[in-house]
């Protein structure tokens, strides 16, 4: 059973759409107790970073959160949930992050059009499990201002007026800057590889 977290993400009926397509099992929540019991997690996000660590913090997610990351369970920060997995970001320097990477996300420099959106090819690093399948150089669709860095945290980089981590694993926890429900094929095979490490499919 995979739980998504609903803090009021515009990108949630997206999400839902396709672990229904995929033939998950799913729930919605904003409970964090449910949070904490799940069996796998997905973080839906599009938005503003401060607006969104205020109603996860209204809602009593964070710790949850940041508790489930430590569990051993799996967890997938879908863009801006990506985001909210690092320590700070440029669009709101007054909030915290989740911390669960070091490191602040940054604005795309003023040579390139911001928001970066559309399709762009990610580039391994090293095995990505969430990539099995899926060859050197998928494609999938981007919609974002600010970007996470590059490190050893990341499985997958991307090129858009500087290097950035498209798709990050670290054990137990997984991210992704892209919008896999926007991505067509790809996209649904980067989930359906998640969902069968979760242990999610019919």
């Amino acid at each position: 059973m995979i739980t998504v977290v609903n803090y009021g993400a515009g990108n949630l009926r997206s999400v839902a759409n396709t672990l229904e397509a995929l033939g998950a099992r799913y729930a919605v929540t904003q409970d964090a107790r449910a949070v904490e019991e799940a069996e796998a997690v997905v973080l839906p996000g599009v938005g503003h970073f401060g607006q969104m660590m205020e109603a996860l913090d209204r809602l009593g997610l964070r710790d949850a959160l940041a508790r489930k990351a430590r569990s051993g369970a799996p967890l997938l920060g879908i863009c801006l949930g990506l985001q909210a997995m690092f320590e700070s970001s440029e669009e709101a320097p007054e909030q915290k992050g989740l911390g669960l990477f070091p490191g602040a996300v940054r604005r795309f420099p003023s040579g390139v059009r911001c928001p970066h959106m559309g399709w762009n090819t990610v580039r391994a690093v090293r095995a990505a499990r969430l990539l099995e399948g899926l060859g050197p150089a998928p494609y999938f669709y981007f919609a974002n201002s600010y970007y996470c860095p590059a490190g050893a945290h990341a499985a997958a980089l991307c090129d858009y007026g500087a290097e950035f981590c498209a798709l990050l694993e670290s054990g137990n926890v997984f991210g992704v800057q892209f919008h896999p429900e926007k991505s067509g094929p790809a996209g649904l095979a980067m989930m359906r590889n998640f969902l069968r490490l979760a242990g999610a499919l019919e």
